[in-house]
């Protein structure tokens, strides 16, 4: 079946590598790519630079904006590639409902290893005091989201490695993968 555009989402908790894989497969397939917190209105960023967890009533604005962009895209043509933790299955099903084809790619690790990464950024609003919530708040994809093609991927691979597996596990075009 081909769609007018797909639009892979790069997702899992702060600190998972979903900045990184997201510039690494926009620059192997050429696609507009996007990091979902430059959705965030700026009440969500100062309380999460605070400390203070976001709750499902600061985060639907932010996902309806998210989506809005992708079926944007979609109306040009484009395929995306974004970043957004898209935690819950409910979000998930919001940002899905986006024009042409949404594909989560699960970026998941030992919190351990998502600890450290995080303590090692400079620059990001999201304090590792926040991880926590994170993990607490995340609902793995569900089978059915897997069987639509969604990716579970394992962040403790290197990250040319995992964009190799999800130009292959996708199939998407050698074309413009290369």
């Amino acid at each position: 079946m081909q769609y007018p555009a797909t639009h892979l989402v790069v997702m899992g908790v702060a600190g998972s590598g979903k900045s990184t894989i997201a510039a690494a497969l926009s620059r192997q397939l050429g696609w507009a790519c996007a990091e979902a917190d430059e959705f965030h209105p700026q009440a969500n960023i100062q309380k999460m630079s605070q400390g203070t967890p976001l709750q499902d009533e600061d985060r639907w604005p932010w996902l309806q904006e998210i989506q809005n962009w992708m079926t944007a895209q979609a109306h040009e043509g484009k395929s995306t590639v974004l970043t957004c933790s898209a935690l819950k299955q409910s979000y998930r099903q919001l940002l899905s409902q986006a024009e042409g084809r949404v594909l989560f790619l699960h970026l998941h690790g030992e919190a351990d290893l998502i600890g450290q990464r995080m303590q090692g950024r400079e620059g990001h609003f999201m304090p590792p005091t926040l991880l926590p919530s994170q993990l607490a708040t995340l609902e793995p994809l569900s089978d059915a989201e897997l069987a639509a093609g969604s990716l579970r991927l394992d962040i403790s691979k290197a990250p040319e490695e995992l964009v190799k597996t999800i130009i292959a596990a996708l199939r998407l075009p050698a074309d413009q993968a290369s």
